[in-house]
């Protein structure tokens, strides 16, 4: 998102309504993505698939959380779950094309934390 100057009376109603789309983009996709377990179990699932107890280990969430938050990613679309029924049923998470796609996000933040968090 570019930096955009402050509105001045010369601004036409098409160029507030084009800042005011480019935060909604950001806004919407920090609401999507943005609760503290959403992110931690995403950056987690860039290393490739996991189980539930192998993700729930690496995260340090809760069942609870973990069970609500998987739950939310898959809703979004960000996460997918592969079941085996073989004895035991084991459920596998994986990121998606769309969860694949923050990745580069993540190492953007993690530069601008390094940067900028210390």
């Amino acid at each position: 998102m570019a930096t955009q100057p402050p509105t001045s009376e010369s601004d036409t109603e098409s160029d507030i309504e084009q800042r005011n789309a480019d935060v909604c983009n950001v806004v919407g996709s920090i609401e999507e993505i943005g609760s503290k377990w959403k992110l931690i179990v995403l950056n987690d699932l860039r290393d490739g698939e996991k189980r539930f107890n192998e993700l729930k280990r690496s995260t340090g969430a809760s069942s609870y959380t973990l069970s609500r938050v998987l739950d939310d990613l898959e809703d979004e679309g960000l996460i997918e779950n592969r079941k085996e029924f073989e004895s035991p049923v084991a459920s596998y998470y994986r990121l998606t094309e769309k969860g694949s796609a923050l990745c580069p996000v993540f190492d953007v933040l993690d530069e601008w934390g390094e940067d900028w968090l210390k």
